[in-house]
């Protein structure tokens, strides 16, 4: 393995824990669209910078973009807030026009300059081991390296600083306020680091596969666990793994590199979509199909308990009169047994004393909709587990 391919793999693995950090906190604020919105307007901050500078890599140029993102997010909330128009569209309203503006000053008076739209948007991480920084004539590396190391290290420290006045903001804004911790001020702190990020993703990944980066590992940790810490730990190993796998995709292919880790991320994603123990798409639709066996247990029990004659209480009797097909009644008789809710003497069915005590819990819960009511069978039964 040549250098330039193990600069390129970390390069990526850094880029994509800088980005799944904040990308975190975008998805459980429900923001992800944001983080597209700013991707894209934070263009015409990257072009005024260039314009004062004439310096591609001047650190001005991430903060006049990070504060057009932070403008982006402010004219998003401000116009929402009109409540004229919903968060979606006010999002389709504000980044388009300021990306806009940017392509005109681009093409306007930047024309001859090594500053193209394409460029921002697509990145090519394959050059990023050639983009060197030099210092008096020494070569100290992968610039994109630098920046996005830096930017990494400072994200970690204000995540350890700030985590506590992160989580709260997050989960319960008015808690936040009335602890004395400003929900919007770290609203706008989170927009600014998010803002700066992308910005110094450019020249490694271009916008896209930053906003892949940021929006698709943190979503799949979310599917997995609903622990802040954790889902923080999950979003920075499912980018690494995307990235470092990734290449190695690209590299087997001969393709894009980043189009290639973005489309690894999806491939993540749908994995666990499909197969996460709780909110995987295959356990929710196991859940469904267990629930609406165990409502009909609830449903043949309650017959039980309203008749005494024999003749209700019949096996086959049963099946005619909740006009169930055999193969769901014997699957919900099975399940019946199988708890010990019931027992059959000469084909009669009878509730025994679990089974009575099981039925009369379900109508309570049923009726006054109390948890506490069935707490001892959320463990045996998908019903009551909500």
């Amino acid at each position: 393995m040549s250098s330039p391919q193990i600069e390129i793999q970390i390069i990526a693995a850094v880029v994509a824990m800088a980005c799944a950090i904040p990308g975190v906190f975008l998805v459980l604020r429900k923001m992800a669209l944001i983080s597209d919105a700013i991707s894209h307007s934070i263009l015409p901050g990257i072009v005024i910078g260039f314009f004062i500078t004439q310096d591609l890599n001047s650190p001005l140029l991430i903060l006049f973009a990070a504060f057009v993102g932070v403008l982006t997010v402010v004219l998003v909330e401000y116009i929402q807030k009109t409540g004229l128009v919903k968060e979606d569209t006010a999002i389709g309203l504000v980044f388009p026009a300021l990306f806009s503006i940017g392509v005109i000053m681009i093409s306007k008076n930047a024309g001859d300059v090594h500053l193209d739209v394409d460029a921002v948007l697509l990145g090519e991480l394959a050059f990023a081991p050639f983009d060197s920084m030099m210092i008096d004539g020494t070569d100290w590396g992968p610039k994109s390296l630098w920046i996005m190391g830096s930017i990494l290290i400072v994200i970690i420290s204000l995540l350890l600083l700030f985590f506590k006045e992160l989580k709260v903001s997050t989960f319960d804004a008015g808690l936040s306020a009335s602890l004395g911790i400003s929900p919007v001020v770290i609203h706008y702190g989170l927009m600014s680091v998010s803002s700066i990020t992308v910005v110094g993703a450019f020249d490694a990944v271009g916008a896209i596969l930053v906003v892949a980066l940021m929006i698709a590992p943190a979503a799949t940790a979310y599917l997995l666990t609903e622990d802040l810490k954790r889902m923080i730990v999950l979003s920075i190993f499912f980018g690494v793994l995307a990235a470092i796998s990734g290449y190695w995709f690209a590299n087997w292919l001969d393709a894009s590199i980043s189009g290639s880790i973005a489309t690894t991320l999806g491939i993540i994603f749908l994995i666990v979509y499909l197969f996460a123990p709780k909110k995987g798409l295959i356990s929710v639709l196991y859940r469904q199909k267990q629930q609406q066996i165990e409502v009909s247990l609830i449903t043949f029990l309650l017959h039980l308990n309203r008749h005494d004659e024999k003749r209700e209480r019949h096996i086959n009797h049963l099946r005619e009169h909740i006009d169930w097909q055999e193969a769901k009644a014997q699957k919900v008789l099975n399940l019946a047994l199988k708890n010990n809710l019931v027992e059959i003497e000469n084909d009669i069915v009878f509730l025994t004393e679990k089974g009575l005590t099981f039925t009369e819990k379900s109508l309570a819960y049923i009726i006054e909709n109390k948890h506490e009511k069935i707490d001892s069978m959320k463990d045996d039964f998908f019903l009551f587990r909500g």
